[in-house]
């Protein structure tokens, strides 16, 4: 990937080659980390001040950590990388959006970068509709320590957000996402077709979707 800039408002914020910054950043991850109060102080100074040090902070601690969830998920390197950048320049855009009553830097930093990834599958799928493998039913790699940190801090949000949804839905996202059956066995355990269950999957994601972007 050649230089690249992440385009903030009327300025642009240059990151460099792709690669470079991906070893400065884990050069970086080598000091001690930030707080989560230290965190919070970054976010307030870029929506306060578009403070760029403060900034280039924030894009230090986060740009490896999204690139790994991402990874995690089952993007590419390159496409993980495009996505980080894409969350970053949110962070920088929307960072006068954060209220740190209602949640960590991390939680509203994930809450984006999740967002994202349901934007970039929403797109894959209308691209690739005929030919596209369903997801859910491979095999997902382990959660990291920091995943279930963050899984942690996002969850009574994401409860909360679950009781806004019809039972029928609620139910197969409690199967899909946190007993982590596949789409192919939950249909068989309520005894009703795969495309139901993914039909609901798709409208509970799209209603969650807006509860949670309501929250930012």
């Amino acid at each position: 990937m050649d230089a690249a800039s992440l385009h903030t408002g009327g300025s642009e914020w240059r990151v460099g080659p792709a690669a470079r910054l991906i070893v400065l950043n884990e050069a970086m991850q080598k000091e001690v980390p930030p707080s989560p109060e230290d965190l919070i102080r970054l976010l307030n100074a870029v929506a306060q001040a578009q403070d760029r040090k403060a900034f280039a902070q924030l894009f230090a601690y986060f740009a490896p950590r999204l690139k790994s969830f991402f990874i995690r998920t089952g993007l590419a390197a390159g496409a993980a990388e495009e996505v980080t950048q894409e969350v970053m320049i949110a962070v920088w855009r929307k960072a006068s959006c954060f209220d740190p009553s209602r949640g960590g830097a991390s939680t509203w930093v994930f809450t984006i970068a999740r967002n994202q990834r349901i934007d970039r599958l929403r797109r894959a799928r209308s691209r690739t509709a005929d030919s596209l493998v369903d997801l859910s039913d491979e095999a997902a790699p382990p959660p990291s320590g920091e995943d279930i940190a963050i899984m942690a801090e996002r969850e009574e949000g994401v409860r909360k957000a679950l009781a806004t949804l019809p039972n029928e839905q609620a139910t197969i996202v409690r199967l899909s996402f946190f007993s982590e059956k596949p789409h192919a066995e939950i249909a068989r355990e309520l005894g009703i077709p795969l495309g139901t269950v993914k039909s609901r999957v798709r409208l509970a994601l799209s209603r969650l979707r807006t509860v949670l972007d309501s929250d930012i």
